[in-house]
C-alpha cells in the first residue's frame, strides 16, 4: 500500500475489481502454478491487503516491508514450495500463458533461476521470474546490498557464475510498452485496456499489442514515464 508513486495502487478499482484480484484471477490461469500466495508485509497499512486476500480467497503470508528477500524466503518456507514464481502485484495485466512458458524454461533447462526479463523483450508489466527455493535460501543467506534484499532476485542475475540462469525471450522485441502499475499516467492507461475488453480479464498479452496497434494513441497516455531504475550499492 505504500507506493510512493501511486499509494495504494494494488487496491485500486480497474473495472470493477481491485489490481490485486486481476493480478490473483489471472495468475489462477496458470496450468504449471500450483498456488498462488500474496507475500505483503506487516505493516498496519497492509492489513487492507489482507483483508482482500480473505475476500478473494487466496493465501496471504505477511513478512519484512523493507527485507522483501526475507519476505519471499520464509513464505516459500511457511508453504513448502519446490520452487517460487515472483510476479509483482503491479502487473494487472500478466499473462498466465507467458507464466507458464518461463517455468517450462526453468524446468527445461533445470535453472536455479529463470525469467522472461533478463533480456527484457516483453512489455513491462508482463514480469515473471522462477527460482528454487535452495537458490533463494543461498540468496537470503549472501545477499548484503540493499537493493538485492528489496528486490528479491538481483543477486542471482549478478552472481552467473553460481547460479544456472535460463531465460524464455520473445522471438521479437516488445520491450518499448509499458503496462506496468506504478503512476497516474499508468492507472489511466490499464483501465482504458481493460474498458476496450469489457472489462473482462481471460484476454492475452497479445491481445493488448494488437490493441494498442489498432489504437497507438492508447500508449500516449503513459509515454513520458519514466522507469525507476533499481540501483546496486
Amino acid at each position: 500500500m505504500g507506493s510512493t508513486r501511486l499509494p495504494g495502487k494494488v487496491l485500486m478499482d480497474i473495472g470493477g475489481r481491485t489490481a490485486l484480484a486481476r493480478v490473483v484471477r489471472r495468475l489462477s490461469r496458470a496450468t504449471l502454478v500450483n498456488e498462488v500466495i500474496v507475500a505483503t508485509s506487516v505493516l498496519p497499512t497492509d492489513d487492507a491487503i489482507v483483508r482482500e486476500c480473505e475476500r478473494l480467497g487466496v493465501s496471504c503470508f505477511r513478512g519484512s516491508e523493507s527485507d522483501v528477500l526475507d519476505r519471499y524466503y520464509w513464505a516459500a518456507k511457511d508453504c513448502g514450495a519446490d520452487a517460487v514464481v515472483r510476479v509483482t502485484s503491479d502487473c494487472p495485466l500478466i499473462d498466465p500463458q507467458l507464466v507458464d512458458e518461463t517455468i517450462q524454461a526453468f524446468a527445461t533447462e533445470e535453472a536455479d533461476y529463470a525469467s522472461n526479463v533478463i533480456p527484457r523483450t516483453y512489455p513491462r508489466g508482463l514480469d515473471t521470474e522462477v527460482f528454487t527455493t535452495e537458490a533463494l535460501a543461498w540468496a537470503w543467506l549472501e545477499a548484503r546490498e540493499p537493493h538485492q534484499r528489496e528486490h528479491v532476485t538481483p543477486y542471482f542475475y549478478e552472481h552467473p557464475g553460481t547460479f544456472k540462469i535460463a531465460s524464455a525471450a520473445s522471438h521479437a522485441d516488445f520491450g518499448r510498452h509499458r503496462w506496468t502499475l506504478d503512476t497516474p499516467e499508468d492507472l489511466e492507461l490499464i483501465r482504458a485496456i481493460y474498458v476496450r475488453f469489457d472489462n473482462r480479464d481471460d484476454f492475452s498479452w497479445r491481445d493488448v499489442f494488437d490493441l494498442m496497434e489498432r489504437e497507438p494513441e492508447l500508449s500516449r497516455l503513459n509515454a513520458h514515464v519514466i522507469q525507476k531504475v533499481v540501483m546496486a550499492g
